[in-house]
């Protein structure tokens, strides 16, 4: 274990001191030997905070607090300066000089740690081969699954016609600190998450340990989400149908009510308030569990939701039906998270108080099994999938029904934004992806008491900048004006 620690110390290292992305290998650094050495890199729990949320303070759900608002949490005074540039569609750098990005870091980080794993763990001096090329699969779903995340994050969204000259980000596939790391395009980016997973899917197992390690199921969801948002609706189906093969089950939020007095546990069984809501570790919708980042990874409590939205869930609901993804998720015009009771009326707080998994899910994928359906011109089919998921999320729901492909269309990025609404970067990611798709252009508008502040959702800024740390020490980096 002492080589394990080595390694620890080393990765930190790379955090605080770098050249070029990395800095030169310390000494006392000692490549993992044995099979389980490398399956304990993988079971880090360090790997699990993969999720940026912060990002969707850009989007058209988040309303912020007053100054000095009666919620504190969600009050604009109380946001660090990260989410006041975001909120306020500031030009430039979205974290100070000398701030850490936590997103950025720790996705550069954890992939020090799927490197180290590829490249290495075949030439371990124990196991089977089939042991050593479980491990090698699961590190390059670990690193697919981060790079596709910063590619949408930090890069303008993909499209075809652009993606080999637009700036991805850094590519990095060595453990090697003294290779020369460039900003390579959003293409070249997409080709490599396809090309790791389709190395990794014959290796991967079938069946899961814990929620946390990828299994085939995961291969297939995460090829269909790449597929999505690359535009090519065929394959992403055919790999969303492949991994509902494998796992179709949904939570029934019909069974769930909420509590006073309670924060984390306030949604609960209706027939017994001590189970609340299965999280990221038990709900059966999981298929690949992750969690948001340690900072800035979750929306409980810090933001009202914006009319939009709110609308949103009034849209195909049927007379006397209760959504009860806004019932539970959602508290309107007062809170009760203890003895007492902060009333906000007028506004909605989003506050489910439920550490949700943010890597991949059922729901996800009914979603875009009726999107790429609805694209296809099947409409029927697209609704199909659209039922089976509002049946577990409304209460007296009625089926839609329909064979035009354009309403269905519609019906699935509204049920989208519902079920996605505060899911890591997702609308963010989706704003910017019906952009390019020509879906959905909107001016987003972001309140904040007596003043306004207005983006289109094709502005620039709709693009993470390169963090202030990063520059300063590579200071040519190629970059987006925002």
């Amino acid at each position: 274990m002492k080589k394990i620690y080595y390694f620890f110390a080393f990765a930190l290292l790379i955090l605080s001191s770098c050249n070029k992305y990395l800095d030169v290998k310390p000494k006392g650094f000692t490549i993992p030997e044995k099979v389980n050495d490398y399956r304990l890199l993988l079971n880090d729990q360090g790997l699990l905070r993969a999720s940026a949320v912060f990002p969707d303070y850009l989007t058209d759900n988040v309303v912020s607090g007053d100054n000095a608002d009666v919620s504190s949490s969600a009050s604009f005074e109380y946001y660090p300066f990260v989410k006041r540039q975001l909120y306020t569609f500031a030009h430039g750098a979205v974290f100070e000089q000398g701030q850490s990005d936590i997103y950025w870091e720790n996705a550069y980080s954890q992939l020090f740690t799927y490197n180290v794993v590829i490249n290495n763990v075949l030439n371990a001096v124990d196991g089977t081969e089939a042991a050593k090329r479980q491990i090698w699969a699961e590190a390059k779903t670990g690193r697919a699954f981060e790079y596709l995340s910063l590619v949408n994050i930090y890069s303008a969204h993909y499209n075809g016609a652009a993606a080999d000259k637009d700036y991805g980000v850094p590519l990095v596939l060595s453990e090697d600190v003294n290779v020369k790391y460039e900003r390579v395009s959003v293409q070249k980016i997409y080709d490599q998450v396809k090309s790791d997973l389709e190395e990794a899917l014959p290796y991967l197992s079938t069946t899961q340990s814990n929620p946390f390690q990828p299994v085939k199921s995961v291969s297939y969801a995460f090829l269909s989400r790449m597929y999505l948002y690359e535009g090519n609706y065929s394959e992403a189906l055919k790999n969303a149908k492949e991994a509902l093969k494998l796992n179709d089950k949904l939570l029934d939020y019909k069974d769930y009510t909420t509590k006073d007095k309670t924060t984390w546990g306030r949604i609960c069984l209706k027939t017994d308030p001590l189970k609340g809501l299965p999280d990221a570790q038990t709900s059966p919708e999981v298929i690949w569990s992750r969690l948001g980042t340690s900072s800035y990874g979750s929306f409980n409590g810090e933001c009202y939701v914006s009319s939009d939205l709110i609308e949103t869930f009034k849209k195909e609901l049927p007379e006397g039906a209760v959504d009860k993804r806004y019932e539970l998720f959602y508290c309107a015009d007062s809170s009760s998270f203890g003895a007492k009771v902060v009333r906000f009326p007028g506004r909605v707080l989003y506050a489910p108080y439920v550490e949700f998994n943010t890597g991949f899910g059922t729901p996800e994928l009914y979603l875009i099994a009726a999107e790429c359906e609805a694209r296809a011109g099947n409409g029927a089919a697209a609704v199909g999938y659209l039922n089976t998921l509002r049946d577990n999320r409304i209460e007296h729901n009625k089926p839609l029904a329909t064979t035009d492909a354009k309403q269905a269309l519609t019906w699935t990025l509204d049920e989208r934004r519902r079920e996605l609404a505060f899911w890591a970067s997702a609308r963010l990611i989706d704003l910017k992806r019906l952009a390019v798709t020509g879906d959905l252009v909107k001016t987003i508008r972001h309140p904040l008491e007596k003043e306004v502040f207005e983006m289109q959702s094709t502005d620039p800024r709709m693009i993470l900048p390169v963090p202030p740390k990063v520059l300063s020490i590579n200071p040519g980096i190629p970059q987006y004006e925002r």
